[in-house]
């Protein structure tokens, strides 16, 4: 350990946004080439990293129902641990505000902010695609978290270029219900073959022509989902985020969401945010070196 290290962190896990999401193919592994746009909110999850000298990694709470051995958090810990060759452990404690199956990409937030923060915690020295590279083999979503910028998604996501949209205020809803990505992605009815769009000039403004391909699928299998779109669409143009179960409105400012948000119906939940183009992660990370 170097002198001036601290021997715990308390590190932000953010929510990610798909500003929009075109399934351009199929792959003859059965993945989906995708297209989509990250951007990153400024509000989630935080994780909070004691040093232990044992080697051992505990995580608090676990998941229901998950394994400590298969959490997406303990399985980036040990991945670094693996890759590092390190003898140093972690006390890991989670506090989640971000939903399970709502397409905010909380446990990939989680995986992502884990590798990061123990590679400073632990003193690995892990470069960024080191840690990104770590990052896809926990899942596809990983990498944008680990490297930090608002991004064009391609291939199954993995595959990013740099982005700078609208950095505008959103209207997050979580309908009450969980969804499989997996049975979206295979759904009969799901399309597959929209147009591959030019990179370069697309993504520094608003995505508002585009659409998430997902979104005629999951309203037609979650009632939930169509009837809190119905509502936002109100106030503007209101889509899906990944495969679901969230749904966004976007704002120009602060005040003007709040005010919907003020309308919304009994039982609606979710929060107000703003998109950010560089991960809050990176500019605590920033602040820490």
């Amino acid at each position: 350990m170097t002198a001036g290290t601290p021997r715990a962190i308390t590190l932000p896990s953010p929510a990610k946004l798909n500003l929009f999401l075109h399934i351009t193919g199929r792959r003859a592994d059965g993945y989906h080439e995708l297209q989509t746009l990250f951007q990153f909110l400024d509000y989630g999850d935080s994780l909070t990293f004691k040093l232990r000298e044992d080697g051992m990694i505990t995580l608090t709470p676990g998941l229901e129902g998950v394994p400590p051995e298969q959490n997406l958090v303990v399985r980036a810990a040990r991945s670094l641990q693996q890759a590092s060759g390190t003898t140093l452990g972690a006390d890991i404690l989670l506090d989640k505000k971000l939903p399970m199956g709502g397409g905010l990409g909380g446990g990939s937030s989680n995986a992502a902010t884990t590798l990061a923060g123990l590679n400073y915690l632990w003193q690995t020295g892990l470069s960024e695609d080191e840690l990104a590279e770590l990052g896809l083999a926990l899942g596809a979503d990983v990498p944008v978290f680990v490297r930090g910028r608002a991004a064009l998604g391609e291939g199954v996501g993995e595959k990013l270029t740099p982005a700078s949209p609208p950095e505008d205020w959103f209207i997050v809803v979580k309908p009450p219900v969980e969804i499989s990505t997996a049975e979206i992605f295979s759904d009969r009815g799901l399309t597959r073959n929209t147009p591959r769009i030019t990179i370069a000039p697309a993504f520094e403004g608003d995505a508002s022509g585009y659409r998430n391909d997902c979104e005629d699928v999951v309203k037609r299998l979650y009632p939930e989902v169509r009837n809190s779109l119905d509502w936002l669409s109100k106030f503007g143009p209101a889509r899906l985020t990944g495969t679901g179960a969230c749904i966004f409105g976007r704002f120009p400012t602060e005040a003007e969401a709040l005010k919907v948000w003020a309308k919304r119906p009994t039982g609606i939940k979710g929060f107000v945010a703003r998109g950010v183009n560089y991960s809050p992660l990176h500019t605590k990370l920033t602040e820490l070196k």
